[in-house]
């Protein structure tokens, strides 16, 4: 056992994972774990968001150029911008840093939230989810709340993990608590898909973070019980029920509520194998899909570039779930949070995603990460690559090594 360079937190080398030694200059010198330099800086991170947002802008392109020519295409090229700045700005911070800003960045975010469900907030297609701004653009909040909570719930729970001590049950009520609120303010807009995916990011952390068995397995009870509960009582809002029944039969009303998962349906399932030509789909290119650069640009990757680039987008966001998980293995405590936090949200929501433009779940809104159209979304997407970025940087700066020890009582 060997003392953390950056504390006097014990850590433990593994095999992979060399001990430091003493320099020339006899300063101790980090070294980072065995493999490529382009790991340790975690370039291949940054290569998948980066090629995802490009896909996602041609696709998008492609999906409104019809009917906007570029103009799309250059909003999002422009919030590309502004998400890969603001990555560039959190990976450059120190994590103390983060860890301080947590308490701001969750209030900012819930006051959002609820300035969203206020006179202040505006309806689109069934949810109130966007506050207007100048300039005819508007903001998410849910998306930044994505950011909050992981960053919130990591600086909560990290003190005792990093002493290797489990949760207290004082400690998981109150972490239930500060995940509790926006989810009861998201689903009052109603937006049931960006609930579902905050409540999945609280159930990983919270688990990982050390609490008590008794209580993942209670939240995940009570989860199921909320969700038949929703179903059988008045609890969802009509839209969201007829959205329900177009997804367990499109028939039912082929040209009202059921149009839109139909139109999807046949634009992926005509796709085949290559795709019928970037620009050629007929589907996207005869507008017949409507809100499709949004939550279903993933019918525009299936139609026109069939089930290889299809498949493609989902190694690519694979790819970059995994990448968040290495990196919070080799974290401390807090930036195995968050990380953790991070992967989550990417691969629930992009699994919700796709499974919607492939008929296997129902529509709940949710955009597809670095692909969909929508600044709020991207950027929220780009700021969470710079977090996963800033932890690897610290975990580089630790020499790559976890801080160590096995939860114990306390």
């Amino acid at each position: 056992m060997s003392r953390d360079p950056l504390g006097d937190r014990p850590v433990v080398a593994g095999p992979l994972l060399p001990p430091t030694r003493p320099s020339a200059g006899g300063r101790r010198a980090v070294r980072g774990p065995a493999g490529p330099s382009w790991l340790r800086v975690d370039l291949g991170l940054l290569i998948g968001a980066l090629g995802l947002s490009v896909v996602g802008v041609v696709l998008v392109w492609s999906a409104t150029r019809a009917s906007v020519g570029g103009t799309a295409a250059l909003k999002q090229l422009v919030a590309l911008g502004v998400g890969i700045a603001c990555a560039a700005v959190v990976t450059r911070l120190d994590v103390r840093v983060v860890r301080a800003v947590a308490p701001v960045v969750y209030v900012l975010a819930v006051l959002g939230l609820a300035a969203v469900v206020s006179p202040l907030g505006s309806t689109v297609n069934g949810s109130r989810s966007w506050i207007r701004l100048p300039g005819g653009m508007s903001l998410q909040p849910s998306e930044l709340m994505k950011v909050a909570l992981a960053i919130g719930l990591a600086m909560l729970l990290a003190e005792r993990a990093e002493r290797g001590l489990r949760q207290r049950h004082r400690d998981v009520a109150l972490a239930w608590v500060v995940a509790g609120i926006p989810v009861v303010l998201v689903l009052a807009q109603p937006d049931l898909g960006s609930a579902l995916v905050l409540v999945a990011m609280a159930v990983v952390i919270i688990a990982a973070a050390g609490a008590p068995a008794l209580w993942t397995l209670g939240v995940l009870v009570a989860g199921a019980a909320a969700v038949a509960a929703a179903f059988l009582t008045p609890v969802l809002s009509a839209y969201q029920r007829n959205r329900l029944r177009a997804f367990l039969d499109p028939s039912l009303d082929p040209q009202g509520i059921g149009y839109q998962t139909r139109q999807v349906r046949i634009a992926v399932g005509s796709g085949g194998l290559g795709g019928q030509g970037l620009f050629e789909g007929r589907q996207t290119q005869g507008g017949f899909i409507p809100f499709q650069e949004t939550d279903f640009v993933f019918s525009v990757a299936g139609e026109e570039l069939g089930f290889l680039g299809a498949a493609g987008l989902v190694v690519l966001i694979g790819f970059i779930v995994v990448r968040c998980v290495v990196v919070a293995r080799r974290a401390d405590a807090f930036g195995r949070l968050v990380a953790i936090g991070v992967a989550v949200w990417l691969g629930v929501q992009a699994f919700e995603n796709i499974g919607m433009n492939l008929g296997l779940m129902p529509v709940t809104g949710l955009p597809l990460p670095f692909v969909s159209s929508g600044g709020s979304s991207l950027i929220a997407s780009w700021i969470a690559v710079g977090l996963v970025g800033n932890v690897a940087a610290a975990s580089q700066r630790r020499g790559g090594r976890p801080v160590a020890g096995r939860l114990r009582r306390g």
